[in-house]
Order: structure tokens, then sequence, then C-alpha cells
């Protein structure tokens, strides 16, 4: 992919929400470096919140979100893999109004190349719910270091050619 450097950058405000039952923000390493990407990547951080991995009480923080005009973006960190207290794809798939299937299953691949056959584990889900994209990631930091820098960054960049995310914004 490559940047038309013609287009103005538009920042995005961009929610942050880490799903787990242990961490807090002395040891939220994943929340810390989403924030950190998203900020060097010149977006706004809208809020960044924790919450444990119960269904209701993730879509209790979430709905608001795409309740309202801001944020453009919410990033969950956590609960997408398959042991009994996952719970993320659970709660966010019945949010949605459109799944972006291809987020998924490029992540999946791109994990391939860290992390072999494991990857297979992961059920990262993306997608669109009244005009906010939604994307839930691992909650390892590795992951979403990946995530951000091999999809989201190019992908919430309004400047990368031939197509974006940020430019199909207006008609969501």
């Amino acid at each position: 992919m490559e940047k038309e450097e013609k287009r103005e950058f538009i920042p995005l405000e961009i929610a942050v929400l880490t799903i787990s039952d242990t961490r807090t923000e002395d040891n939220d390493q994943s929340g810390k470096i989403l924030c950190e990407k998203l900020q060097r990547g010149r977006h706004k951080v809208f809020e960044k919140m924790i919450v444990p991995d119960d269904m209701y009480k993730i879509r209790a923080i979430v709905s608001p979100w795409i309740a309202e005009p801001k944020p453009d973006v919410i990033i969950t960190t956590g609960g997408t893999g398959v042991t009994g207290r996952d719970g993320t794809p659970e709660a966010i798939r019945p949010l949605l109004d459109k799944e972006i299937s291809g987020f998924g299953e490029m992540f999946r691949v791109l994990s391939f190349e860290a992390i072999k056959t494991s990857t297979l584990q992961s059920r990262t889900v993306a997608g669109v719910a009244n005009r906010t994209y939604i994307f839930c990631l691992p909650g390892s930091a590795g992951a979403c270091a990946d995530a951000w820098d091999k999809l989201l960054a190019q992908q919430l960049d309004y400047r990368t050619r031939p197509c974006n995310l940020v430019e199909l914004m207006p008609r969501l």
C-alpha cells in the first residue's frame, strides 16, 4: 500500500477497551501499546478503559460509545481466545451492523508468521456498528502491536491508497 501525500491526514478519535479479569492500569501492556501507537500515528485517544471479561459489562461500555457520534473507532484487546471466560466476540457480534470478515482472516495470516498454527485459536473480529468501526484484538501485546502496525495503521489513514476505511466513513 502506498500513501498519497496530496491527501490531508484525518485524525480519528479511537476508544481502547481492555477486556480482562486480571489487568489493571499498572499492568495493561496491550492497552498502553495501542494508545501509544495510535497517538504516534496522530490519532486521539477518545477514552481508555478496562472491563472484566463479562459479556454484559463489555456491552455496557461499548453500547454508549456506538450510540454517539464519537468515537470513530473502538479497539478492544482481550477475550478473543477459546477458554471459558473468553467472550468478546459473543459480546460484540450482536452489536454489529456489518462484520468485516477480512480483518480476522488477514490478522490470522499475519499472526502465522509469529506464532505459527497457534493463530487458529484467535477469534478476532471486526465490523461496523452505527457508523463506528470496532476491532476486537487478542490480549497479547505482540498481537496488538502487529494488528496496529500491519493492518490498522494503514486502513485508518485517509492517505492510504488504493483505498482505506476512513474514506468510507461518510457513507457508513
